[in-house]
């Protein structure tokens, strides 16, 4: 802002030195007299400018002559290159600007002006390099795509501009949504600088989004050599990997290499749950009961998780309940104040019938952090201790309006998933999932349905003593089946 006013005063000032000085000489009435060879000439003020101002043109055309015959000596002696490169300064010096203000107006976001700029810039200069490069990009701000397209596809002829000309196609490709030939553009670009963070973080996703978990896995290796993750994120990220291609290993139904990759992903990352489910599973197909065990209960201490208790409980798929109680122990000791844990433990003890002991296993879950999980099992608790209809039906409509629990979470964009994926189906986002609970607005439904559990837990009016009122229950979801999957193990 100052700096602009400054120059406005300046302008004001010399323009007002101008006029004052064209009023003083238009004052003078004596004129310059030049006398030469006997010849005399009277110039007036105007005049004398005027003479002044063509005699400084006449000057700089003498010395551009005498520079152009200083170059025609040089050439006549010898240097054929002499006349070519007093001309091609002048082409060079205007070349240059152009390419000056062309840079300038790209930085400006004027990409009209930068396209015109360039196109200058490419008449007088001979470096393809900058003036090809400054083309695509100007045209690219423009948004004439097949120009930029043009010039990218020129600059792959040069060593020097394929990198940049492998990133620029890549990147249209990937704005037009082809990203199969951006893969392969990615792949190209990786190969020539496998350093490059941008384009390692571009065909890392390539690869995962066309579920290529092997190149993902040495992408990501050569992302950790170059150092641009920490040690703890590769080999976490690495495990995903692994487990993803232990996936695509059982859908093949090679069983053996499925049962290697899964134990090696549980191996790189112990607490990513996934992993440790699927190595669990391999283990128990291979009859390694007891490292199956020691794969779940590591899993279980660093988070809980239902999957792992259903895996846990399928080690062995016949026990009866009160084996099952007293097997799980070792399990459940590990975290014994985790909501989880005190879940767990309550159906373990519906499913053997002890309903005191699991009331006493749900502590003061229901009233601290009510879920649609901890409702129903209060609700099975008070069917198997013989409660009246109309108080399990309210736990059941309570359950209704209550938050689901912890799921699998983007902590990028918190869309929700019903299973673990390696990328949120939403936003994109690769390891992004976690296992928690979800941000929830707490407010009025515009159904209503706090009132349902009020409603529904009112006393039933029965028509006769003949013939009772239906009961309703048979319409929400019997909770009575978490005691039938505890004891089969599914």
């Amino acid at each position: 802002m100052f700096w602009s006013l400054t120059k406005v005063l300046v302008f004001i000032a010399a323009v007002a030195g101008l006029t004052v000085g064209t009023a003083r000489l238009l004052q003078i009435d004596q004129g310059i007299q030049i006398v030469a060879a006997g010849w005399e000439f009277t110039l007036g003020p105007i005049q004398a400018v005027v003479l002044l101002l063509v005699a400084l043109a006449l000057l700089w055309l003498l010395l551009k002559l005498i520079g152009l015959v200083i170059a025609t000596i040089h050439f006549l002696n010898g240097d054929e290159t002499a006349i070519s490169r007093y001309f091609d300064r002048n082409r060079e010096r205007n070349g240059y600007k152009a390419l000056n203000d062309g840079m300038l107006a790209l930085a400006a976001g004027d990409g009209r002006l930068a396209l015109l700029r360039a196109k200058r810039a490419e008449k007088y200069l001979s470096n393809p390099a900058l003036t090809t490069l400054l083309i695509a990009q100007a045209a690219e701000a423009a948004g004439d795509t097949k120009r930029a397209t043009e010039a990218y596809k020129t600059l792959l002829a040069d060593d020097s501009t394929r990198f940049v000309a492998l990133r620029g196609l890549m990147k249209q490709k990937l704005a037009e949504g082809d990203t199969d030939t951006a893969l392969k553009l990615a792949e190209k670009a990786f190969g020539m600088r496998p350093k490059h963070s941008e384009t390692q973080d571009i065909l890392l996703r390539l690869q995962s989004e066309k579920s290529d978990w092997t190149g993902a896995r040495a992408t990501l290796g050569a992302k950790a050599k170059s150092g641009a993750i920490p040690k703890d994120v590769y080999r976490r990220r690495d495990a995903i990997l692994a487990l993803q291609e232990a996936r695509g290993v059982l859908d093949e139904n090679a069983s053996i290499d499925a049962r290697e990759a899964a134990i090696e992903a549980n191996r790189l990352s112990p607490d990513l749950i996934p992993a440790a489910i699927m190595a669990a599973r391999a283990l128990i197909e291979k009859g390694d009961k007891r490292s199956a065990t020691r794969v779940i209960k590591k899993a279980w201490e660093a988070q809980p998780h239902p999957e792992l208790a259903a895996v846990f409980a399928s080690i062995e798929p016949d026990e009866v309940p009160q084996d099952r109680l007293k097997r799980f122990g070792a399990l459940t000791s590990l975290q014994p104040d985790n909501d989880e844990t005190r879940l767990l433990l309550a159906e373990l003890h519906i499913a053997a019938e002890e309903y005191p002991q699991a009331r006493r296993a749900m502590d003061d879950i229901v009233t601290r952090h009510p879920t649609q999980r901890a409702l129903a099992i209060m609700a099975a608790i008070e069917r198997g201790q013989g409660s009246d209809e109309a108080v399990v039906r309210g736990w059941l409509a309570k359950a209704l309006t209550a938050p689901r629990g912890p799921q699998w979470c983007c902590d990028k964009c918190q869309a929700i998933h019903t299973q673990w994926t390696p990328i949120c189906e939403n936003c994109g986002g690769f390891d992004t999932l976690s296992w928690r609970e979800p941000t929830e607005s707490v407010g009025k439904s515009a159904t209503e349905a706090e009132l349902l559990p009020i409603l529904v837990a009112a006393p039933i009016v029965r028509t006769s003593q003949a013939e009772p009122a239906k009961d309703t229950v048979e319409t929400v979801p019997e909770v009575i089946d978490l005691a039938a999957v505890a004891r089969s193990g599914n």
